[in-house]
This record gives structure tokens, C-alpha cells and sequence, in this order.
């Protein structure tokens, strides 16, 4: 689901909620830059190159890599197209960007996968309306939210020529640091606000960032983990949600399963 279409699902399961409630119905995060790549006998160092999109396709996650998730491809109303992202602030866009699971700079190949995890409760049928009738005050409001809970990540595999990808990478790191306060973005002709972008602690490949992006539109506050790492010339970004624990305003943790296996695949 994109970024626009989650803000919507958001609000509606956020109403649907409240309606069943009342009727009783390798390196750090943000940290160094990462190894250089080394120079040949002369001092020069050798011209990196991009994977190619096939390439990108046998790296990226697939059904079967990741334990108890489904992997997929996503479909045109999961994802963004370029260009239909902005940010009010130009030093802020590089974080609308991924934050939207679109590309940090100018990628040469690119490829993405949905990588969906149900929880337990989320696996079981909602009870019937006979069943909701004779349940205790809020009982059916909490089975409704734990049909909610999936926890859904879009994951990328952006490809870059020479150094593009530690460009690209030490970009969004600033565009962090900059924009940590806030800034107000549009998505697919849908204005919202990112209320802040805090930092975590993750590390995996030769260098990453990952935050807590706290976003609110229409009143209601959601927060997304945004995950992107650098491996050679590819960068790996993740953008993930989870409707029942925004809904219910509880925190969720980064998609380490699915960040894990992708990093084992690009090697």
C-alpha cells in the first residue's frame, strides 16, 4: 500500500476502531561513512559500477526468504510513481523520497518487493456480529484492531554507477540531521506533515541511517520505520508500518527479519 493509500487506510481503520469501541461491536546507523574502496597499485581507485535491474532481481527478497513473511511484488496502488513526491523544504525531500520507498539521488537500475507479516491475531476470522453483541465493553474493539495487525514493508534495491550510492546515502543522512524538527510534504496530491524524524540504532551492511518518522494528516498521527543501507554501489531501503499499533498508538519495531535476509542476499 503506498504511503498515501496507508494514510488513508489509517484514518478509516482508525474510525472503524472507535465505531466497534463505542457500539461495543557492518557499520552504525548515522554513523561513519563507511569503507572506501580500494585503490590499485598506481593509487587509483577502480571505477565502481551499478548492478544491472537483473541482477538487482536476484539479490532482491523473495517468497521463502524471509520466515513468516509473504513476499510479493507490489501493485500500482502500493507504490508511488517519480516525481509524485515533494517537500516544502528542498533539503527535506530526499527524506519524503524514502520515506514514500521511492530512490535517495538518481539510481540506474531499481527494483521493490511488499514484504507483508501478519500477526497471530491478525491470522484469525473477526467474530460475527452475533459473537461482537455478546462481547464485554471494548472486547470488539481490540478484535478488530488485531485483525489489524500486519506489519507491511516496502523493500528496495536502488543501484548506483562509481560512488553514487555513498552520494546518495550521506545526502539523506543530512537531509536527517536538517529536517529532524518536521516539514510539510505532499504525496500523490495529499498534503501532510512529518512531525519529526528521530533516529535509531541499526547495523547492518557498510553503512546505513534508520529512523522513527512521525507523520500526522487529517488529525490523525501515524509513524513509519525507515530503513536504508548501503551495500557496494546498491543501496537497500525499507519503509514500514503496522495500522493496529498506529491506531492504538503503540511503538513497533524496525523489520529486522526482512532487513536481515535482504542483507544476506546482497552478500
Amino acid at each position: 500500500m503506498r504511503v498515501a493509500a496507508i494514510r488513508r487506510t489509517v484514518l478509516i481503520a482508525s474510525a472503524v476502531s472507535v465505531a466497534l469501541l463505542v457500539t461495543g461491536c557492518g557499520g552504525d546507523a548515522e554513523g561513519g561513512e563507511g569503507k572506501e574502496a580500494r585503490g590499485d597499485a598506481g593509487g587509483r581507485k577502480p571505477v565502481a559500477k551499478a548492478l544491472t535491474a537483473g541482477e538487482l532481481e536476484k539479490r532482491v527478497v523473495a517468497e521463502g526468504d524471509v520466515k513468516g513473511h509473504e513476499v510479493k511484488e507490489p501493485g500500482k496502488r502500493d507504490v508511488f510513481e517519480p516525481g509524485s513526491v515533494s517537500a516544502e523544504r528542498a533539503e527535506c525531500k530526499p527524506v519524503a523520497q524514502v520515506l514514500s520507498a521511492l530512490p535517495a539521488g538518481e539510481p540506474t537500475a531499481r527494483v521493490q518487493r511488499l514484504v507483508v507479516h501478519e500477526a497471530e491475531g491478525a491470522k484469525k476470522d473477526l467474530p460475527s456480529t452475533d459473537e461482537m453483541a455478546d462481547m464485554k465493553e471494548g472486547e470488539a474493539g481490540e478484535a478488530m484492531l488485531d485483525s489489524l495487525d500486519v506489519t507491511k514493508t516496502l523493500t528496495s534495491l536502488w543501484s548506483y554507477d562509481a560512488d553514487g550510492a555513498q552520494q546518495a546515502l550521506a545526502t539523506l543522512r543530512e537531509a536527517g540531521r536538517k529536517c529532524a524538527g518536521g516539514f510539510a510534504m505532499t504525496a500523490d496530491g495529499d498534503e501532510q506533515q512529518v512531525t519529526k524524524v528521530s533516529v535509531e540504532k541499526l547495523s547492518v551492511g557498510e553503512e546505513a541511517v534508520a529512523w522513527t518518522v512521525g507523520t500526522e494528516q487529517d488529525g490523525a498521527a501515524a509513524e513509519t520505520k525507515v530503513v536504508v543501507f548501503r551495500q557496494g554501489t546498491t543501496l537497500a531501503g525499507f519503509s514500514s508500518f503496522n495500522i493496529a499499533a498506529i491506531t492504538r498508538g503503540e511503538a513497533f519495531e524496525q523489520p529486522t527479519a526482512v532487513i536481515e535476509a535482504q542483507a544476506a542476499k546482497l552478500g
